[in-house]
């Protein structure tokens, strides 16, 4: 297998065919472990029982942030190399981005209440977050407005890459102002602050979401190349009658 035979659409699905079933095991054992593993960590000593809310909160957030990125890869795909299969990758992830986007938002709007005493402050972390679930919004009403994916593929690619210019905005937010938001605590150089008995989980429950993401993704990249070779084949039975009533005309001149 190399990267011309995942660029034959039948090819890759009969690869999540037989990937799949794995994927969805390997997913519902990482959720298993990292859920006890959740429910059973200790309480914070300041944040106490709310610091669970991080095992939800932060992986949604990876993965609203690594979403929009592979978008963003698939975009350069599409431009450059015209993969067939990148606008389908990318309009198969922007709505689980924006689901994952979401998810964080709400998460961190019941987390930060009872921690800073407010549901929402306009800070650089929370407000470019904020951007990247509107960026998911308009990309896929973008996708709903035009009927020919070929022809929206384009235009939606670049606007896709001018919207990756807020992911480092969203990295380094805290670093770069003074927020609310805590800075990194995992990806440090010199390494996570978190105590392991929260972190482990933490990764587990990321790991999962990861797992998670890659099932929902595939599965989602398998329904629109089917939902295309449906639209081909309504436009091809469309197109006949017109084209054998040409054929008739010409006939009989």
């Amino acid at each position: 297998m190399n990267f011309y035979d995942l660029a034959n659409p039948s090819f890759f699905l009969r690869l999540v065919t037989r990937v799949l079933p794995w994927l969805v095991a390997i997913t519902l054992l990482l959720f298993a472990a990292g859920l006890y593993l959740a429910f059973t960590a200790p309480q914070d000593y300041q944040q106490g029982i709310t610091v669970r809310i991080m095992f939800v909160h932060v992986p949604a957030a990876w993965l609203g942030m690594f979403c929009y990125g592979l978008m963003a890869i698939a975009s350069i795909g599409s431009l450059v190399w015209r993969h067939p299969l990148a606008d389908v990758s990318a309009k198969a992830a922007a709505p689980l981005g924006a689901c994952f986007t979401f998810l964080a938002l709400f998460t961190g709007a019941v987390w930060g209440q009872p921690m800073w005493g407010t549901w929402w402050v306009w800070d650089a972390r929370l407000t470019s977050f904020l951007v990247l679930f509107i960026m998911y919004l308009g990309i896929i009403a973008l996708w709903k407005t035009l009927d020919d994916p070929n022809k929206a593929a384009r235009p939606i690619a670049i606007l896709t890459l001018v919207g990756a210019l807020n992911l480092p905005i969203i990295k380094f937010s805290v670093d770069l102002w003074n927020t609310l938001h805590q800075p990194a605590s995992v990806f440090r150089m010199d390494g996570p602050t978190i105590h392991p008995a929260l972190l482990v989980p933490l990764l587990v429950m990321a790991l999962a979401f990861t797992f998670f993401f890659v099932v929902m993704h595939l599965m989602s990249m398998r329904n629109e190349i089917y939902r295309r070779r449906v639209r081909a084949m309504r436009m091809r039975a469309a197109a006949a009658p017109s084209a054998r009533a040409s054929l008739a005309e010409t006939n009989k001149a």
